[in-house]
């Protein structure tokens, strides 16, 4: 399954000095989004409930070799919604993207995706092909991209938590998360030093918006192609967290996209949320697979 959690360790923080912030209108909505850096532009979708800020502390690991875009999705912190109750397709969202870099650049920029982020950047490179140059696609949600027998359990899976959280609220929601995308909340596995980001009203809200709408999207995406995704002239390369286990939803839709495009997978440190609970040793690898020759 999906949806990337830092539950309540990972969250927002203010920008420094060195960012800047802005706001682009697209069709129904406002998104904010945020620079940090110097170098070739790099796009970081966050997963779940992640905003602009969520990766406070990976950027800085990488903003001394790439200009890094951070975003909030449409419905999520900043980024105001024209009709907010609406549940925007992973279409949309592709659409949201393709715009804001086409704003920033004229160059093919390079991408990070991660969980839900990384579905977008897939719906990305099948639609605007030319937008990216290299996706790092970390265990993307992407159930179409399994057999149909898994994908409907999987989608079932999806609406079970919608339910949960329904009638419980966060609290039960999130330990089943978290069972679903292999996070063991009992042996907490992360960096020293980690920026204290608690679970705020804000990230609660990214939250609820992330298991109602986002789910929904996940969900009702039909408009992924896995042919059209096999042809696209975008590099995609499939990667996992090192701890990650093997069964778990994300990484086998990870191993279905590499087989689907004959390529092999990378291993990032940490799990689901590796660019948040590892972000010195993520970003070392990440760096060395956009640099390389």
């Amino acid at each position: 399954m999906s949806m990337s959690m830092s539950m309540p360790m990972s969250c927002t923080a203010a920008p420094t000095a060195t960012a800047t912030t802005g706001t682009l209108p697209v069709p129904g909505a406002a998104l904010h989004y945020r620079l940090e850096g110097s170098g070739p532009l790099l796009v970081i979708a966050q997963s779940g409930e992640g905003d602009a800020d969520r990766t406070v502390d990976l950027v800085p690991h990488l903003a001394g070799d790439f200009t890094v875009l951070t975003y909030d999705r449409r419905g999520l912190s900043r980024s105001r919604l024209d009709e907010p109750g609406r549940t925007t397709s992973l279409a949309e969202h592709a659409e949201d993207l393709h715009r804001l870099l086409a704003s920033l650049t004229d160059e093919p920029a390079l991408m990070l995706g991660c969980s839900f982020g990384a579905v977008i950047g897939l719906h990305l490179a099948v639609r605007h092909p030319g937008r990216v140059a290299t996706l790092v696609a970390h265990e993307p949600v992407a159930p179409r991209l399994l057999p149909a027998a898994d994908r409907v359990r999987h989608e079932a899976e999806l609406t079970e938590l919608q339910e949960i959280h329904r009638s419980g609220g966060l609290g039960a929601v999130f330990p089943e998360m978290a069972r679903v995308v292999g996070i063991d909340l009992s042996r907490p596995d992360t960096e020293p030093g980690l920026t204290p980001q608690p679970l705020d009203d804000r990230r609660r809200a990214n939250f609820a918006y992330f298991v109602e709408h986002d789910f929904s999207a996940v969900i009702q995406d039909t408009a992924l192609d896995p042919r059209a995704l096999a042809a696209t002239t975008t590099r995609i390369v499939p990667a996992v967290g090192a701890a990650t286990p093997s069964t778990v939803f994300d990484r086998r839709c990870a191993t279905a996209l590499a087989d689907l495009l004959g390529t092999e997978i990378r291993s990032f440190p940490g799990g689901h949320n590796g660019n948040t609970t590892h972000p010195r040793a993520y970003a070392a690898v990440l760096r060395a697979l956009f640099t390389a020759p």
